[in-house]
């Protein structure tokens, strides 16, 4: 026992030497991973040759490149999109080395007038799109669309929906119009959560009213579908449950499986 207590203040401070070389360890450990954390390299697009404002890409004045991860952002071009920006103008002078960004090409804004694409005696206008009524976010420029309303009806407080416009060309979703190249859009800009439509002014009224009193929704058509259903009733509670409306929409369905089925089979025979 006498040799033990003797021994004590000895192991005691093994111990906390061996403590302390652990502690020491760690700390350098993590200063080591926390100076190299960023600097994994990522290949990204760089000009290999030095580029004047308004010069087209071609292949040869690009090249790949690896730059440390913590210098790429969403806007840096990787190589697995390097196709996307040949035959596409810079907007600013570039050397040799810088790495390429979405937004110093021409495409990448939507510089294109919208007014210009507004045909005379139409005007364009803005409504909210979510993407439950955008279609789940199918809905494109050029896309042709009908706007179907819910709203209070207000002699019996009543809700119920019609369709308020048809047929309505679709100019832009968010930003993006018809000659905007999407490729050259990073994906998270895509989305939208608005869209404009061409209308003639008295339209333009009735969607305006229409948003402030219930809620829109776009239903899309087939580009080859440009007609317009006359004398469309609203929908109403009670039509949801007598079944009238049901019965004559499903004739009307299956009518159309039928011809589109029948064609579908020509189609096949004549190959």
């Amino acid at each position: 026992m006498n040799m033990l207590r003797g021994k004590t203040p000895l192991v005691f401070g093994i111990g906390l030497g061996l403590l302390a070389f652990v502690l020491g360890w760690s700390s350098l450990q993590k200063a080591r991973s926390d100076v190299r954390k960023g600097w994994n390299l990522i290949p990204v697009i760089v000009a290999s040759a030095d580029m004047s404002e308004g010069t087209v890409v071609t292949m040869e004045m690009v090249s790949q490149r690896s730059i440390p991860e913590q210098f790429v952002t969403a806007s840096v071009i990787k190589p697995d999109s390097a196709s996307y920006i040949i035959g596409q103008k810079v907007m600013v002078a570039l050397q040799s080395g810088d790495p390429l960004l979405w937004s110093q090409f021409e495409t990448s804004r939507a510089a294109e007038r919208l007014t210009n694409k507004v045909l005379k005696r139409t005007r364009a206008i803005t409504i909210e799109a979510k993407t439950t009524s955008a279609v789940g976010g199918w809905v494109r420029p050029n896309d042709h669309v009908d706007i179907v309303g819910t709203f209070k009806d207000p002699d019996n407080n009543e809700q119920v929906a019609l369709t308020v416009l048809q047929n309505v060309v679709v100019l832009a979703t968010g930003k993006i119009t018809g000659n905007t190249n999407v490729n050259l859009i990073p994906e998270n800009e895509r989305s939208y959560n608005n869209v404009t439509l061409m209308v003639v002014p008295e339209e333009g009224e009735v969607l305006t009213l229409a948003q402030e009193l219930g809620s829109l929704t776009m239903m899309l058509r087939n580009d080859e579908d440009l007609d317009n259903i006359d004398g469309t009733k609203p929908t109403t509670v009670r039509t949801l449950f007598d079944g009238e409306r049901r019965r004559k929409t499903q004739q009307i369905r299956s009518t159309i499986e039928v011809i589109r089925g029948n064609g579908s089979s020509k189609n096949e025979g004549a190959k």
